[in-house]
């Protein structure tokens, strides 16, 4: 398993760019959005990566970029035409003060 950090001034171009390059490289079956930690498990349900988003969810501009890479993703996984599939529970994970 290996853990990739991502900070709060991520590029969702970048990101989605690495994301899409493992997910594409690497057999993957699943796709884990549970708020800040992004989990990607092969055919056996191994975790293969986490990154996890050292990020501020209360940041309304932070928010909107993580949406922006949810969706790049999401939408890379549905093209992918195989039986990767994804979990989204990115905001309902998250508590708010």
């Amino acid at each position: 398993m290996r853990e990739i950090l991502i900070d709060s001034d991520f590029s969702v171009d970048e990101t989605t760019l690495k994301i899409n390059n493992i997910m594409s490289k690497w057999s993957i079956h699943f796709l884990d959005i549970n708020g800040p930690n992004w989990i990607i498990f092969d055919y056996d349900m191994n975790i293969r990566f986490v990154f996890i988003f050292d990020v501020d969810f209360n940041d309304i501009e932070t928010r909107i970029r993580l949406e922006d890479l949810k969706l790049n993703v999401i939408h890379h996984i549905e093209s992918l035409k195989d039986e990767t599939i994804y979990r989204d529970n990115m905001i309902n994970s998250v508590f708010l003060d």
